[in-house]
């Protein structure tokens, strides 16, 4: 197989194009959140099971937030992204984040804050106890 170096930059630029789209839509769900009260307490997570976009609080509870950000409809609904394996993903990796800041005894959910970028302004959508572990 012959790889061309142009392959190569449009690999790249797409993959930068989709690290910015996440990261924006990171800071908008950021402050989503905040205007709902929440207090943010860690942004991309990382583990050995992948990373969680954001961890924060909201009253007693911790929440762990997938954000979906989409700019075009042709992969369906920023919402419908977050799979059932991905959703398993999210609960091991927040099973280790509380287990690490020793706050297996306090409650906990998963929200999912879903970004369309569909038609100029981002309509932002979030789904509070989105699923369960």
């Amino acid at each position: 197989m012959v790889v061309l170096a142009q392959d190569l930059l449009s690999a790249a630029a797409v993959t930068d194009r989709r690290q910015s789209l996440g990261k924006t839509g990171e800071d908008l769900a950021c402050a989503e959140l905040r205007r709902r009260g929440y207090d943010v307490l860690a942004r991309r997570y990382r583990t050995r099971h992948g990373e969680i976009d954001i961890v924060a609080r909201h009253g007693p509870t911790i929440v762990f937030v997938e954000v979906k950000a989409r700019v075009g409809g042709e992969f369906g609904a920023a919402a419908a992204a977050v799979t059932g394996g991905k959703q398993q993903r999210i609960a091991r990796m927040a099973a280790d984040y509380l287990a690490r800041q020793r706050l297996l005894e306090c409650p906990c959910r998963f929200d999912v804050v879903a970004i369309d970028f569909l038609g100029g302004a981002p309509r932002i959508e979030v789904y509070c106890d989105a699923f369960t572990s």
